[in-house]
């Protein structure tokens, strides 16, 4: 039994999440995390609201709330919907938890005593319209590399550019809008990453299993123009973590916090220990996870996340790690994403554009969007959500190949032998043949789950199915049944097996529909398979089961012309 630690990169506090943003981490992540529990391993499976920022208050702002009342409320939505799309986490933290403002203070207090803070008096952007600092994502203007016209002041979101606000072309406030902005000094504490440099450019050498998206952009970062840069970890604003040299106050420092990138993915760490606090367990619990001083050498470590939040984990928080000198568990693999785009544009939180977690489940139960989304992950490239592609592979994959095979199966012993597994008959080159398909099937499904290709494994999921109705076919039990009722009692009690391998195997990504297949067979034991022959055994003649409701509906061709029409616009 592995020990697996799985992290998803934690979505902003400010707003419900679109399909782009799930499917780039969240989703992928739970997938992974099911397989691995599935298969006997021992898994903690981490995620949290990230709650700090101009982002979180700009959004209390708006709501017209306490920037504390809203985090706390928007936290309780975005769990409810990760709930609603069946996310697996073992804890759904909040980055605002008191666990997470003593780490990141500690993390702080070891990096200043090792020498990898340094106190830099800049020049920064000041809003008089607004009557405050702007942090960099609040600044506005044109791209000068691609000339997109809502370039952030931290990073181009269209060409993903690192930018300084001083880069951008006619800058405005995104707050207020105002171009009345000026620069003052003002002191702030930077993280030395470049006295890393050298450190993070061998360990990610070492990473040679890493995906290349990962990998060149962690190098881009290291070696494009001047190479690694120092950053800033302290921001003036009132919402955040205090600024503090573990806990003692830092001379200078009053009044400011710290810069959510810093302190958002230690986060991880806190809600690990989120975890082991609510259950009242010592700090023994989480630290098992996390330092390799107290068990967690054996832990592997994977991340999840969207390609924009690969520049953060595979260079600035492991920066904090190594900088502390203290043995926290580093991460073994970052699975990254490409973006989801929508029908022609861009999915976009900010502007409301696309098919967002809420809207979704009103539409379709979960298992619908969690099929489509990781049948088409953006692994390789960027793929494009498309309501005619949804439409074709829902009626397709979910209904015509999955759903159909258990409703003929279900349907037609019930009609002939009633609601029991039916015995008599025995198995022939047939079924061998299926058993030999269906276990290097099975093979390359676990090596494309353990290896993380989602789509791959996602075909070989679909190609298992689509095995069983051809079977199914050419076997022709409502033929057989006619002239030889034993052998057709044979073909069934193989294919009722079957709807119970097909719920084991499927659980990870449409778990809703496997527990409805494996309740529908009775079956107690849903253990992953060890071999085929054995698992379509595992159902013996007299066992009870019942016919389940339809698994899977179509999507009619007027719903897909309304769905499509409906989210055509933009969300207010």
């Amino acid at each position: 039994m592995a020990r697996i630690l799985i992290t998803s990169a934690i979505p902003y506090i400010n707003g419900i999440k679109h399909l782009g943003n799930l499917v780039g981490s969240q989703l992928p992540a739970d997938l992974y995390a099911r397989f691995c529990r599935a298969r006997g391993d021992e898994v903690m499976f981490i995620c949290a609201t990230d709650e700090h920022g101009t982002p979180a208050e700009l959004a209390a702002a708006k709501a017209g709330k306490p920037v504390a009342e809203y985090c706390a409320e928007m936290h309780e939505v975005q769990k409810g919907l990760s709930e609603g799309f069946r996310l697996s986490f073992d804890k759904f933290g909040r980055s605002s938890s008191p666990q997470n403002h003593a780490l990141t203070q500690y993390f702080a207090g070891r990096l200043a005593d090792n020498g990898y803070i340094e106190e830099v008096t800049e020049k920064q952007v000041y809003s008089n319209a607004d009557g405050r600092f702007l942090p960099d994502r609040y600044i506005e203007g044109t791209c000068p590399n691609c000339g997109y016209d809502k370039a952030r002041g931290d990073q181009c979101e269209n060409c993903t550019k690192q930018l300084d606000p001083t880069d951008l072309i006619d800058p405005r406030s995104a707050i207020s809008g105002s171009t009345d902005l000026e620069v003052r000094e003002t002191k702030h504490l930077y993280l030395r990453q470049s006295a890393l440099k050298d450190r993070l450019d061998a360990w990610i050498d070492e990473k040679t299993d890493w995906p290349v998206l990962t990998t060149s952009i962690a190098k881009k970062w290291l070696h494009d123009g001047d190479g690694l840069q120092d950053r800033g970890i302290t921001r003036d604003l009132d919402w955040g973590v205090p600024v503090k040299k573990g806990d003692a106050d830092w001379p200078g420092m009053e009044g400011k916090v710290f810069y959510v990138w810093f302190d958002a993915p230690i986060e991880y760490i806190a809600a690990t220990k989120e975890w082991s606090d609510e259950k009242g367990l010592d700090d023994g619990a989480w630290q098992r996870w996390w330092r390799t001083d107290k068990g967690a050498e054996d832990v592997r470590y994977v991340q999840f996340m969207g390609k924009d939040n690969v520049p953060f984990h595979t260079l600035s928080f492991p920066a904090t790690i190594i900088g502390s000198g203290d043995p926290w568990k580093l991460v073994d693999y970052i699975k990254s994403f490409n973006y989801l785009n929508y029908d022609g544009g861009q999915f976009s939180t900010s502007q409301g554009r696309g098919v967002f977690m809420d809207q979704a489940l009103d539409i379709l139960p979960a298992d619908y969007w969690r099929w489509w989304l990781l049948s088409h992950a953006p692994e390789n490239s960027d793929s494009e959500f498309t309501w005619e592609n949804f439409q074709a592979s829902v009626n397709k994959d979910l209904a015509d190949v999955l759903g159909n095979f258990v409703s003929r199966v279900t349907k037609f012993c019930r009609s002939k032998f009633g609601e029991t597994v039916p015995e008599g008959g025995e198995t022939g080159p047939r079924e061998a043949a299926l058993i030999a398909d269906l276990s290097k099937r099975l093979d390359a499904y676990q090596a494309h789950m353990e290896a993380i290709d989602v789509r791959k494994a996602s075909s070989e999921l679909r190609a298992m199915w689509a095995a069983g109705n051809e079977y199914l076919q050419e076997a022709a039990p409502w033929s057989v049944f006619k002239e030889d009722e034993a052998a057709a009692a044979a073909i069934i009690r193989l294919s009722l097996n079957l709807i119970r391998l097909y719920g084991v195997l499927s659980a990870p990504f449409i778990p809703d529909a496997s527990a409805e297949m494996l309740k529908a067979m009775g079956a107690e034991d849903a253990a992953w398979p060890k071999d085929i022959a054995g698992a379509l055994a595992a159902l013996p003649a007299g066992q009870a089961f019942t016919v389940p409701e339809n698994l899977f509906r179509k999507i009619s061709d007027d719903e897909r012309e309304d769905w499509q029409s409906r989210f055509s616009g933009v969300r207010t």
